[in-house]
């Protein structure tokens, strides 16, 4: 089964934390959006750490990379009254409504997620 990745999710992988090993077994098959891409990319470089070896494994994991097109951003949005409660980012709204439309569950590390009913199968890695 494929699943969907959230940005704490590739990092856990990326940084070889708690989880990483759970991203690994599917990362092959996964999907993540470019938002996702962007908010792992941006929390790296906010810790000093280069994207150039998470590009390049990437590249070569088989992972399925997801544009962020006009419908998409209104799932995303249409997803901010239901998870307002719950403190969801952008991000990880366009995280759950890439789930929602591909109809496969998320990876995330985000405890607050499983607390989610909309639908989408939310797993955390820790």
């Amino acid at each position: 089964m494929s699943h969907v990745l959230d940005a704490s999710a590739v990092l856990a992988w990326a940084q070889e934390e708690p989880g990483g090993l759970r991203v690994e077994d599917v990362l092959h098959a996964a999907n993540l959006s470019t938002v996702n891409l962007c908010e792992s990319v941006a929390k790296l470089v906010e810790r000093g750490i280069s994207c150039r070896p998470l590009q390049l494994e990437l590249s070569t994991s088989g992972l399925t990379l997801v544009g962020f097109e006009p419908g998409d951003a209104y799932a995303a949005g249409a997803l901010r009254a239901a998870t307002r409660r719950f403190g969801l980012s952008f991000a990880d709204r366009a995280c759950v409504a890439l789930a929602l439309c591909l109809g496969l569950p998320v990876l995330t590390t985000d405890r607050a997620w499983a607390k989610l009913d909309l639908g989408v199968t939310i797993e955390l890695i820790r």
